[in-house]
């Protein structure tokens, strides 16, 4: 007896693959932004103004 539904074969795996690139291709994306966009600029600044403090601090010494 054949069925009025087609069977559902591969979609769940296509829906998967589907689910798992996105969410790769959006983490992957959104890190790159954290970590460029705001970590390293962060980072960055926060060096200059403990070399600048340790300048200051030197400079004070001599």
């Amino acid at each position: 007896m054949a069925t009025a539904i087609a069977p559902i074969t591969g979609i769940l795996r296509r829906a998967l693959v589907l689910d798992l690139s996105t969410a790769f291709g959006f983490g992957t994306t959104f890190g790159y932004l954290w970590w460029y966009g705001y970590h390293l600029p962060r980072v960055r600044a926060r060096d200059e103004y403990y070399n600048r403090l340790e300048q200051e601090r030197a400079a004070g010494q001599a």
